[in-house]
């Protein structure tokens, strides 16, 4: 099996916090989603490669478990990593860590869908990208699992 591995690296600014002082969960899913293009770009389905062979990725399902408050100041990482390849989809995980501390902030369970972006249809991973999602597999026990 297979590492989680960078795909994202950022800081918390004061306008990310909500009235309680800490970033609010839009910036949880929008830092996540900023991954998931580093992700899938990992694997060669670069914005380039999408749009030259009018293909695309849609989330249709998404589950987060927050662990940890993050605060204006705080630096963060996202490791990320494939669970699942299926003909047309991939499950895969992101996790969020607080990158001074190392405590996991939050994590986050997607399934993205391959489109042809013209039809609006679900259509199969390429083999070669499939492939190379499935040697990286990894294996990662959800917050909502143990």
């Amino acid at each position: 099996m297979a590492e989680l591995f960078e795909t994202y690296r950022g800081a918390v600014y004061p306008w990310h916090c909500d009235h309680m002082g800490h970033m609010n969960v839009m910036w949880y899913v929008g830092k996540f989603d900023e991954g998931t293009w580093n992700f899938f770009a990992a694997f060669g389905l670069t914005p380039s490669y999408l749009r030259s062979n009018e293909r695309g990725l849609v989330a249709v399902d998404q589950r987060i478990a927050y662990k940890r408050e993050l605060h204006a100041g705080d630096t963060l990482a996202v490791r990320s990593g494939p669970l699942e390849a299926g003909e047309k989809s991939v499950r895969f995980v992101h996790e969020m860590r607080n990158a001074e501390t190392g405590e996991i902030s939050a994590v986050t369970l997607l399934t993205g869908v391959f489109i042809d972006a013209v039809a609006r249809r679900a259509c199969p991973l390429p083999p070669h990208f499939r492939e190379r999602i499935e040697r990286a597999l990894v294996a990662y026990e959800l917050p909502w699992q143990g």
